[in-house]
């Protein structure tokens, strides 16, 4: 079994012990699409590459854009303590990416930065609603 095929099993097997819906896999492309909504998580889309494990959710797209919106996005990553907010290409839609290295890898840490983005949609679900509109 190749070193990307462990990977993805054992990241496959730490969120079911954690009772993560795993709505889509794709083991040839090391890809997982997982959801439990009582942690704010919702088709959240995991990659297994050569070295990082990628973790991105779709939260809201930017109706209508303004200097201050991204302002405070930016600001708002300072606040979170796992991944980030980034922009898709066209600038509107606004994803939580976050990417850990695959060496030594733990549970505790692919956990954390799946918490972390529950705990931002918690803390910042009015003004991403705003936003939104």
């Amino acid at each position: 079994m190749s070193e990307k095929n462990k990977i993805f099993n054992k990241v496959k097997e730490w969120l079911l012990d954690y009772e993560f819906n795993i709505s889509f896999e794709d083991e040839n492309q090391k890809v997982l699409i997982i959801e439990k909504e009582s942690n704010g998580i919702k088709n959240m889309i995991l990659i297994v590459s050569d070295s990082i494990l990628i973790m991105e959710q779709f939260l809201f797209e930017i109706k209508n854009p303004t200097e201050t919106m991204y302002r405070t996005l930016l600001q708002k990553n300072r606040d979170i303590v796992h991944g980030a907010f980034v922009l898709d290409h066209s600038g509107r839609k606004v994803i939580f990416r976050d990417t850990l290295p695959t060496d030594n890898m733990a549970q505790n840490e692919v956990m954390a930065s799946i918490n972390s983005l529950g705990i931002l949609v918690g803390e910042f679900n009015s003004e991403m609603i705003k936003m939104s509109k």
